[in-house]
This record gives C-alpha cells, structure tokens and sequence, in this order.
C-alpha cells in the first residue's frame, strides 16, 4: 500500500453497539480518530513538528457516510490519507472496512485548520509544516 496512506485496526467490542448490536454511530468518531492518531504515528517527522506546542491541527469539519453496519467482532482497518492542502486548511479523507470482506463500513472527510496557539487563531499553512505535509498529499481516492 502506499506510504501516504496510514492504516490502523480495531476489533469491535460489546461495549461499541448500540440496542441493535451494531456499532453506534458515536464510535465512528472515535474509530477515525484512533486512525488519526495512527496516521500522526506514521508519520513521526510531522508528529515532532507539532509536539513543539507552537501549532496544532484543530478540526473544523467532519462529513461522515455510513455504509454498512459493523457488528461485534468485526475487524477494521482505518485507512488515512491527507488529501488536499490549501493555504489556511487541509483535509484528510478516511474510510473503513471490513477487514474480512473489505466492505466499506464509512467514509469520511475532516476538515482541518492549522491554528497558532498563542494567538488562538488560525495561521497559514506554510514553511517547515507545508513542507512536511505537501509530500504526504494523495487526491486520488482510497484503494
């Protein structure tokens, strides 16, 4: 698999369903960002970068599809990929599957601001951060 993409697994677990005995819609959440995180570790130059504490990614938007119900048990895989960079945002798309059958459970894209901590504020994405970040830039669709 490509290098731009990150990927990170989790089983579900009882504790993930909701009344139905599938995952409740709430932990999608938290799986894309356990597959977040994942990608940050994959990716440990940019991690350092924003371990400084100067900046931070700040999430402004997240747009997720459900498309088929995970159950008790199931493998996932979260796949990652930043997919567009532009001067004050980014996006990172995500989707997850079914490991067993690669279905593909949800999609989602999450919109990103880079935001200057002392001022509290957004600030451009450039220098050393655009610098680590435009290699990483996949527009293509997930495989």
């Amino acid at each position: 698999m490509d290098s731009r993409i990150s990927t990170s697994r989790l089983r579900v677990r009882g504790y993930h369903l909701d009344g139905y005995g599938h995952v409740n819609n709430a932990r999608y959440l938290e799986f894309l960002e356990e597959g977040r995180w994942g990608y940050f570790d994959d990716h440990p130059g940019l991690a350092r970068r924003l371990a400084r504490g100067d900046v931070a990614f700040v999430a402004v938007n997240l747009n997720i599809d459900y498309r088929a119900a995970a159950v008790a048990g199931d493998d996932l895989e979260i796949r990652t990929r930043l997919s567009s960079l532009g001067g004050r945002s980014a996006r990172m798309s995500q989707e997850i599957r079914r490991v067993h059958d690669d279905a593909l459970v949800s999609a989602a894209t999450v919109t990103f601001v880079l935001l200057d901590v002392a001022a509290n504020q957004a600030a451009l994405i450039g220098g050393e951060i655009r610098e680590l970040l435009e290699p990483l830039v996949m527009e293509q669709a997930l495989a």
